[in-house]
């Protein structure tokens, strides 16, 4: 009777799928949000782990660098020697000029987004389950950074920032500023402003587009994840094999997903910065 009793409570105290996804999907903030946009919240969970695979990429580097040698390369070495000449080739195909900056960025780039997509792996109660164990079961935390639209549109902004850097140190700002006002209509004074409108649309939707590309991709693939561990909690034979069979498979599939989102995002900034060195 007790264990009934014991049983029926945790029943009824267990959350509903509804609830099991939400608690999920929210952030570990600074603050509670009151509207949608607000600028003074920090997703501190974001942030931690943004940083934290960005440091863990520059070990990863670090260490291949480090272990460099000449004659025939271990497996790792291997590895970083062919993703470094995919990034370096890419970089040398569609930038027209000096590359001493932009392929290690584009380097930097594919490994920090790769890195933050992996974290997409780790089981979706995994910190559920460590912060229960020290009475901390209700606290949000979200650990992959680009499911996060602040963190890829934070990322696209750097991104827009370079680009305005290069349209001002290749053409010169005098040269940019005419490129706004003049092209690609004509130089006529009454063209200006279409000139300017669309220049502007056109930044303003490469910025938009790159940001949310990644989140889409990335938040749908952690729905997915979640909606299948739902499937294990039907306490039923055939829910849990499913569960597992379509966890893996999902998995399986999820890994060119997040390898090709890095790739993604490497290439559509080496090709916004290269558009930065032609003109219309």
């Amino acid at each position: 009777m007790t264990t009934e009793l014991a049983a029926s409570e945790v029943a009824a105290h267990a959350p509903t799928a509804t609830e099991y996804i939400q608690h999920h999907l929210g952030h570990l903030q600074s603050a509670h949000q009151h509207s949608m946009v607000d600028f003074h919240i920090i997703n501190m969970d974001t942030v931690f782990w943004s940083v934290t695979m960005g440091v863990l990429g520059c070990f990863f580097m670090w260490m291949a660098a480090r272990r460099a040698t000449a004659g025939v390369p271990g497996r790792f070495q291997a590895l970083v020697e062919m993703v470094v000449e995919m990034v370096e080739d890419q970089s040398k195909s569609i930038v027209h000029g000096n590359r001493a900056f932009i392929a290690p960025l584009a380097l930097t780039v594919f490994v920090w987004v790769l890195l933050m997509n992996a974290m997409d792996f780790l089981p979706v109660d995994l910190f559920a389950t460590v912060f229960g164990w020290f009475g901390l079961g209700e606290m949000h935390h979200r650990a992959v950074p680009t499911a996060d639209l602040n963190g890829t549109l934070g990322m696209a902004l750097g991104v827009f920032a370079l680009m305005l850097i290069y349209n001002v140190k290749i053409k010169g700002i005098g040269g940019f500023v005419h490129e706004l006002f003049c092209a690609p209509f004509g130089s006529s004074p009454i063209l200006w402003i279409p000139n300017l409108i669309l220049n502007g649309i056109e930044f303003a939707a490469k910025t938009v587009s790159l940001g949310m590309r990644l989140f889409g991709n990335m938040y749908a693939g952690e729905l997915v994840f979640l909606l299948i561990a739902l499937l294990g909690s039907t306490a039923t034979w055939w829910g849990f094999g499913l569960h597992v069979f379509a966890g893996s498979i999902w998995a399986i599939f999820h890994i060119l997903i997040v390898v090709l989102q890095a790739f993604i995002f490497m290439m559509l900034t080496l090709v916004y910065i290269g558009q930065a060195h032609e003109g219309h």
